[in-house]
């Protein structure tokens, strides 16, 4: 056996960042510029529009917003739809880049009155950068403590008047008095089909691509009802098209890209479907313990609950019970497997 040396891990490493910049490009190309381009999520639109429009009339600034839900549905696009509403600039960043109050405090200082300040996975800020946060959001002043011992004292330095727009896939993270201070709390849902159809539909226009309705329609049940997913998916199948010489993307040439890339007609992975049916030959089906499941296919703790199970939760194939994980008759019936339990 050739183990593979350290040029080659760092090569095969450095392919994949660049994959996912280019990823991350794509999507940021095919952002929504303006609220009429992004689609879906209707309620949350019109809430922000009103507060924006209302305190556009006061002269004050805008309340601080928190966005939660899963990843890929549009938290850090809306929070540069009311930056741009709001005609000011946007500065990003997140939860893990501001390891030190030291951080937060350079970011705020170089702010301008009505600037949004973004943060996304707000949930894993340090505890003392966040409760630097209270009296910035609320006073729009920062405590800054001079000195170490009897001789510290604090000095308050006075902020623009920003409006914090955080972003947090895990909600139930964020303490009560953080959440608190947050003046519009928002939480996005998944995307329909039919919503995805649509935005495949506007994102194949921007590619010049063209892109049949049952196409766009298979990709979209393959999403998890995901917008970044779908155009991920739509990135894949526009790389197969390009090299096998298909004129259009058409259902054929999707089923055959995803096909090739594991991933079924519900969406599911690889490394998912294999979740499943190692709980089934090995475990019965379950009910089997989270760190047994971990060690049964060779994986962490962390990467089963946090990767492996939220889809699959969703699709209700696996339920977690006081007993431990336990795989559904509907797991069985789209894996092709027969069902033997009561």
């Amino acid at each position: 056996m050739v183990m593979p040396t350290i040029t080659q891990n760092a090569q095969a490493t450095a392919g994949e960042t660049t994959v996912h910049q280019e990823d991350e490009l794509l999507i940021n190309s095919l952002r929504a510029q303006d609220w009429q381009e992004f689609y879906g999520q209707d309620l949350i639109k019109k809430t922000l529009q009103i507060a924006i429009k209302a305190t556009k009339q006061r002269h004050e600034p805008l309340d601080h917003i928190l966005l939660y839900g899963p990843p890929g549905l549009g938290k850090t696009t809306l929070s540069h739809l009311v930056a741009k509403e709001l005609g000011v600039n946007i500065k990003i960043t997140s939860g893990t880049a501001l390891a030190k109050t030291g951080d937060l405090a350079a970011i705020l200082t170089n702010l301008k009155d009505g600037d949004v300040l973004f943060i996304d996975e707000i949930h894993r800020l340090p505890k003392a950068v966040e409760e630097t946060l209270y009296p910035a959001m609320e006073d729009y002043a920062l405590d800054i403590i001079i000195g170490k011992g009897p001789s510290a004292r604090t000095v308050r330095l006075d902020l623009p008047k920003f409006t914090l727009v955080g972003a947090t896939t895990r909600f139930g993270l964020l303490t009560g008095p953080f959440r608190d201070r947050f003046g519009i709390t928002q939480r996005l849902k998944f995307y329909e089909p039919k919503e995805l159809v649509h935005i495949l539909g506007e994102a194949a226009d921007k590619l010049t691509v063209s892109l049949s309705d049952q196409a766009a329609l298979s990709l979209a049940k393959r999403s998890r009802g995901t917008p970044r997913i779908a155009l991920k998916l739509l990135k894949r199948v526009r790389d197969f098209v390009q090299v096998s010489d298909y004129e259009t993307i058409d259902q054929t040439s999707v089923v055959k890209a995803l096909d090739l890339l594991r991933i079924d007609k519900l969406g599911l992975d690889q490394n998912e479907r294999h979740f499943l049916i190692k709980i089934i030959e090995r475990h019965d089906g379950g009910p089997v313990g989270l760190k047994t499941v971990a060690a049964t296919i060779h994986e962490d703790s962390g990467t089963v609950e946090e990767v492996l199970e939220p889809y699959l939760l969703q699709l209700g194939f696996i339920r977690r019970t006081a007993q431990g994980r336990v795989i559904s008759a509907k797991a069985y019936q789209h894996l092709g497997i027969k069902y033997n339990k009561d």
